[in-house]
């Protein structure tokens, strides 16, 4: 994201991207939990547990190490388990296809 603008500096940037991020998840993990990451990753070709993931490749740029369990269970603020049996539901095996197609495509070996 450039805002191209003399008043917004690289701080106040990563300030807005940063407050954007947690707009996002804020959304997913507290208003839209009835969609699905199945849904998401099929129509858009990411998911929470690809913002989750993002976050954990983020850390390691900066030589930090958070595992894959860490990074989704700070981002879903519960661990995956528990999020799936709140939240979760069945997915239809067309879905299952889909999502299959979609993963190779969008994260490939990266999941």
């Amino acid at each position: 994201m450039d805002f191209n603008r003399p008043d917004i500096d690289a701080q106040t940037q990563l300030e807005l991207e940063a407050a954007a991020f947690r707009t996002l998840r804020e959304h997913l993990m507290e208003k839209r939990t009835d969609v699905q990451n199945i849904d998401m990753m099929n129509l858009a070709g990411f998911c929470r547990n690809c913002l989750s993931r993002w976050v954990q490749e983020a850390a390691a740029e900066r030589g930090i190490e958070i595992g894959k369990e860490e990074a989704r269970e700070a981002y879903y603020g519960m661990t995956m388990e528990r999020w799936k049996s709140e939240f979760q539901t069945d997915a239809s095996p067309q879905k299952q296809e889909e999502f299959k197609k979609s993963f190779a495509e969008n994260v490939g070996d990266k999941g």
